[in-house]
């Protein structure tokens, strides 16, 4: 089984204050003439090994009258800086309560939760406020939760600056919304504007303070397949331009096609991965290539893709075996070997089977172990069965099952 290289790194950077960003110099990432004041990008993803957005073993419980909710259950996560990356999952799969916590608006029950080196347990009063001012932006799927109706696109976008930023608001609300794609919309009322236009300049705000972070929950829900995907290609335009690290939170599994990384979320853990990248063949023609890895926490806890698990009929416990350069995983309601020669029904020859004219080995012969020699077993009676010594870790997988090592889908 493979893990992806993403869920090894450990704990993000330390120490750097709350709204504390880097800088280029003052000179856009993209080279073009945005002033200094309209807040340069980042950059690209430098691959460092201090990821930007860090959980650790989070846990959320949600009790009631009678009831108890556990919507997160010791999910890990990292995000390095520039990513942009979607989770998906199920209604109820703890999504969006991870995005809430994220967010500011929300707590853990217990677990590590950090953003921007900015621990989010200890955060207090204007602290907080602060923190979701400038380190975090967000993007709600429903519209009036983003922008007030009585104000233009451009004054929406004005407003998070509205404080010590004043003089350069409006020059920078109008290089936002080029970089949207809404340039000439500025003037416009939201009820003036269509559903996708609407969440562009819902992104425009989201970055007006120049955040290290953009948070969007469902932010193409109520979209068309068309409508969603300008948003989206919106964001990644944020996200290259700009080098904001980006984090989309959704149901829609058609977003993946526009990241490079999305991870699933199942009973509120992060299960599988999926990588992706472009590739480019001796003819020089370029496909993407999708790649998916399961996800194993540092205990060793990992999950089977159901569509595994359905297919084995693996329920309850599994055998585990280590090979050389995996791990073996199969079903653990499959006789034993002791139960097959009990019966008369010895496993079948296979390739790795030595030839010769000998009678068929009743089971494992403690003096081939190790070697894939020794002398042939007995067939007396009284010698049958599994020899004392055999482990389930020699158990060989049912024939057409096969090891969890990644899948790779081109396009």
């Amino acid at each position: 089984m493979q893990q992806s290289s993403r869920s090894t790194h450990e704990a993000g950077r330390e120490g750097v204050p709350v709204g504390g960003r880097p800088t280029q110099g003052g000179t856009p990432v993209d080279g073009g003439t945005a002033p200094a004041a309209l807040g340069p990008g980042r950059g690209q993803p430098t691959g460092s090994a201090q990821p930007v957005i860090v959980c650790e073993d989070v846990v959320r419980i949600f009790s009631g009258d009678g009831f108890e909710v556990q919507a997160l259950q010791g999910l890990n996560l990292r995000v390095e800086e520039g990513e942009m990356t979607a989770i998906i999952g199920a209604s109820g799969s703890g999504k969006s309560t991870l995005l809430t916590i994220l967010s500011g608006l929300d707590l853990p029950t217990a677990g590590t939760a950090r953003v921007a080196g900015v621990d989010l347990l200890t955060l207090r009063g204007a602290e907080r406020v602060r923190y979701r001012r400038e380190t975090v932006g967000f993007v709600w799927q429903q519209t009036p939760r983003n922008l007030l109706p009585y104000l233009s696109a451009r004054e929406n976008v004005m407003l998070p600056m509205s404080i010590g930023r004043r003089r350069e608001a409006r020059e920078r609300a109008g290089y936002l919304l080029e970089t949207v794609g809404l340039g000439d919309l500025g003037a416009r009322l939201p009820s003036e504007l269509s559903g996708g236009q609407q969440q562009r300049v819902a992104l425009a705000v989201s970055i007006a303070n120049n955040p290290r972070v953009v948070l969007a929950d469902e932010p193409t829900g109520e979209l068309d397949e068309r409508t969603s995907a300008e948003v989206l290609e919106a964001m990644r335009a944020v996200n290259e331009e700009l080098g904001t690290t980006t984090l989309i939170v959704t149901h829609d599994p058609t977003v993946s096609e526009h990241v490079r990384r999305t991870i699933q979320i199942r009973d509120g853990r992060c299960s599988t991965e999926t990588l992706r990248r472009t590739h480019t063949t001796e003819a020089g023609h370029e496909h993407q290539i999708a790649e998916e890895f399961a996800v194993i926490d540092k205990v060793g806890r990992l999950q089977l893709p159901e569509e595994f698990m359905d297919a084995l009929d693996m329920r309850e416990r599994v055998r585990l075996g280590l090979q050389d350069d995996h791990v073996q995983v199969s079903p653990g309601h499959a006789p034993p070997p002791a139960a097959a020669s009990a019966t008369g029904n010895s496993e079948s020859p296979t390739a790795e089977d030595p030839p010769g004219d000998a009678a068929p080995d009743p089971g494992p012969d403690p003096g081939r172990a190790g070697s894939g020699g020794g002398a042939p077993a007995s067939s007396s009676p009284d010698q049958e069965g599994t020899p004392a010594g055999d482990s389930d870790a020699a158990y060989r997988r049912p024939r057409g099952a096969q090891r969890y090592t990644g899948r790779e889908e081109q396009s």
